[in-house]
């Protein structure tokens, strides 16, 4: 088979960049080594960056999203024994975040590629990428039991941190940095209404807490535990007493309980690659970096790492440059470290790290001060809303 661009994975990141190359008139096509109900049933992340939105609206899958999705101007953050609002709009001249589960963005996007007759080969992993470094690169996969290859002029790497194109990179032309963080995120998604119209995030002695939604009517909650923590050892109604411990009480007050939809425990670590370019394989998403939830930027990066890999295609097949293709990992790697840095920043001021009361007295006094601060309240507004993109043209 032969195509322009082969993209690895059918995530919202493959799928995105699919679209808008289509959009410009360049063929793709798409290898994801799951099913489809297994690609659209994944419960991930739903906090979109104005953006992602915008790029959404740009690639023409914006409608279900603009109709059903929650605008947010702002998030609460509680410690203390207080709450405080950080309003988005205000310190960012306009600015807002989208609520709307990554499920949806993904099912809109494989709708939006089929209705378009892309191609997307499910239960087709990709094996390997070669000769990528020739100018003719190569997607070894399987497909019925049988390999198969598809020959294309560039490869997108969307596929994951567990995929094949990083892996496909030469030896030692990598470098990798990672930090592990000492817990996890034990996560609860049920059909219930959210116990406030904004996200809460919550600084405890017990430990941190997330009040977070999908909509109107289901809830995503999380609690810090051990990171050798397992769902076994948590009944629900043993979640939802924990949970009511941390809460501010007005919250805890108003806090509607029921049965899990979903129950999981997400580690929490910080993970990057560089660079994100070899010949002619680009990495995109988790293939190149990860971070903790904290910040909500993991889904955004990756939209972010798509705007700046399609212009770089478009301006490739449209005019013939290679200049962006150049500047793809630089460009992408200057906002990664940046979001890095808040969601460690962020991870850092919310979760408990030991028993150590001075460090909790520590972390309550910056809180105390950012949020006493216009200066402080920006900068938390500025980074959570998402840095701009670069001029990239």
């Amino acid at each position: 088979m032969r195509t322009q661009v082969g993209i690895i994975g059918s995530g919202p990141a493959g799928l995105l960049l699919s679209q808008l190359l289509h959009l410009n008139g360049i063929e793709s096509v798409i290898l994801e080594r799951q099913t489809r109900e297994h690609v659209e049933g994944r419960i991930r992340a739903g906090v979109l960056e104005q953006g992602m939105v915008n790029l959404l609206r740009e690639a023409q899958v914006s409608d279900r999203m603009d109709r059903e999705g929650l605008v947010h101007d702002g998030i609460s953050i509680a410690f203390g024994g207080r709450r405080e609002r950080i309003d988005f709009y205000g310190h960012t001249g306009g600015k807002s975040v989208m609520i709307y589960g990554q499920t949806e963005v993904t099912t809109d996007l494989i709708n939006a590629r089929l209705a378009a007759g892309g191609i997307l080969k499910y239960e087709a992993p990709a094996l390997a990428v070669e000769d990528f470094l020739t100018g003719r690169p190569r997607i070894i996969y399987e497909e019925d039991g049988q390999k198969k290859e598809l020959v294309c002029d560039l490869v997108a790497g969307c596929d994951g941190y567990h995929g094949a194109a990083r892996p496909s990179a030469p030896a030692g032309a990598t470098q990798v940095f990672e930090k592990v963080y000492p817990f996890g995120w034990l996560g609860i998604l049920s059909d219930t209404p959210p116990v406030d119209e904004e996200l809460i995030y919550v600084n405890h002695e017990r430990g941190f807490a997330l009040c977070s939604m999908r909509s109107h009517t289901r809830s995503r909650y999380y609690v810090q535990c051990e990171l050798d923590d397992s769902v076994d050892n948590w009944t629900d109604d043993a979640f939802w007493d924990e949970l009511r411990r941390r809460l501010p009480p007005d919250a805890a007050e108003k806090l509607i309980t029921g049965p899990r939809l979903e129950m999981s425990i997400a580690p929490l670590r910080s993970f990057v690659v560089e660079p994100m370019r070899f010949g002619n394989l680009f990495l995109a998403g988790d293939a190149a970096h990860i971070v903790p939830p904290t910040g909500a930027k993991g889904l955004n990066l990756a939209a972010s790492d798509v705007f700046y890999l399609s212009r770089a295609i478009i301006a490739y097949y449209h005019e013939k440059r290679t200049d962006l293709l150049d500047r793809y990992s630089e460009a992408c790697l200057r906002r990664v470290w940046k979001a890095i840095r808040f969601s460690w920043w962020f991870t850092s001021m919310l979760h408990k790290f030991n028993d150590d009361p001075f460090d909790y007295r520590l972390q309550v006094a910056e809180l105390d001060y950012l949020t006493g601060s216009a200066a402080g309240r920006t900068t938390i507004a500025e980074n959570y809303v998402g840095l701009p993109f670069e001029t990239f043209e």
